[in-house]
């Protein structure tokens, strides 16, 4: 069931995504060479409770990390540890915020050390976030969930790049993961999608990787890993359906 939000609770929840804009604007610096991904995720554990919130990522049973962070061929779910970033490394910074009963989620990757030696994976990234941003637009009143998907697989696919199908954008409110699936892909006839109303937030997510669409488990069944080893990205904002179209949270 989709839970559409009323105009005060999307105000909190613009409070608490502006909050974890602020955590991740801190974090950001930090990706550099030498460091390690456990590091990140301590840092963000503090700045988290320094705005007043608690890690979202905490909520999910089993999982003790306020921080998913994927480097290169892992796509998501990846838990931080004592692995050093190098530079060069593509890292995911995946992390979600509870703030007065409220989640919101967002994630970003970036290149360790600043741009790519290797154009090919800065013009990957590039249109990864470029895409979201165009799939961000489709979100208004009376459009179908299907056009959030369709623009999401032209410009994915439309460069030559694959969507990760296991994995979706999602509703979210008082649960990190609440319905609808938002898919990278079209799964069905567009007008027979949901239709969008005032009040329907949700988490849009580009998950694609460079080479492949098959996606297989790391050992500790939490991380999932390109089957071909190629570049995986992901780029994902919280946003809510206004009157005044599609407002991005975080």
């Amino acid at each position: 069931m989709v839970n559409l939000k009323s105009t005060q609770e999307i105000v909190i929840m613009a409070e608490g995504g502006r909050k974890l804009k602020n955590v991740v604007e801190d974090l950001l610096p930090l990706i550099r060479a030498g460091i390690t991904t456990k590091e990140i995720d301590d840092r963000a554990e503090e700045l988290i409770k320094k705005q007043g919130g608690e890690s979202s990522f905490k909520t999910v049973p089993g999982y003790l990390f306020s921080i998913c962070s994927p480097v290169n061929e892992q796509i998501v779910h990846t838990k931080p540890s004592n692995r050093v970033l190098n530079s060069g490394d593509v890292l995911t910074l995946d992390i979600g915020m509870l703030y007065k009963g409220w989640h919101t989620d967002y994630a970003i990757t970036k290149v360790v050390g600043g741009k790519s030696k290797d154009v090919a994976v800065n013009k990957f990234l590039k249109i990864g976030e470029d895409t979201l941003y165009l799939a961000i637009k489709e979100a208004k009143i009376g459009n179908r969930l299907g056009a959030i998907s369709k623009v999401i697989e032209r410009e994915v696919t439309g460069n030559g790049y694959f969507i990760i199908k296991e994995l979706t954008g999602h509703g979210i409110g008082k649960k990190l993961h609440e319905d609808p699936y938002v898919f990278g892909f079209v799964d069905k006839p567009i007008n027979k999608s949901l239709l969008i109303k005032k009040g329907l937030v949700i988490a849009i997510e580009i998950i694609y990787a460079m080479g492949t669409d098959v996606m297989i488990y790391e050992k500790d069944n939490w991380s999932v890993i390109t089957k071909d080893r190629s570049i995986s990205a992901c780029f994902e904002h919280t946003i809510a359906v206004t009157d005044q179209g599609p407002i991005i949270l975080t």
